[in-house]
């Protein structure tokens, strides 16, 4: 009996770029207690949590819900599927459920040069906890109790 064999053509896999560790002083978190000050500043929130959990736990008012496996692409600028708010100098806060993805996110847009990408320590669940929900302004506010 002869053996056959079949040669494959090797795969050619993406690598994907390196990546560096964040600018040296930029700070990489915040606490639950400077959420509102932050969100205040001018910073956008980004909830990352899964959708079923933004229905089941509740939303996080203002923020931007954004896939968790989508959201280096999105929020880094250098990304082709980037949002148009997506800068250099953006100020994002990231939020997910227990803040260790967020954490995770945060390092890579800091090593990708997004250095004012920080996250919640303790995510959705401390915010909660303290009874942060976020912020809703009166335009918007107005928006909703129209419909």
């Amino acid at each position: 009996m002869t053996a056959s064999v079949q040669v494959l053509a090797p795969v050619s896999t993406p690598i994907p770029a390196p990546v560096s560790a964040p600018a040296p002083g930029a700070p990489l978190s915040i606490q639950v207690t400077d959420y509102r000050a932050v969100v205040a500043a001018g910073a956008t929130a980004v909830d990352l949590r899964a959708h079923h959990k933004r229905q089941t736990d509740g939303a996080l008012f203002g923020a931007l819900a954004v896939d968790a496996a989508e959201a280096l692409d999105l929020l880094d600028p250098a990304s082709p599927n980037s949002l148009r708010t997506a800068t250099a100098d953006a100020r994002w806060i990231l939020i997910s459920d227990d803040g260790h993805e967020a954490e995770w996110l945060a390092w890579h847009l800091q090593a990708l040069g997004v250095t004012n990408a920080v996250f919640v320590v303790g995510g959705y669940q401390r915010l909660r906890r303290a009874g942060i929900n976020g912020r809703i302004d009166d335009a918007e506010l107005a928006v909703y109790s129209a419909h």
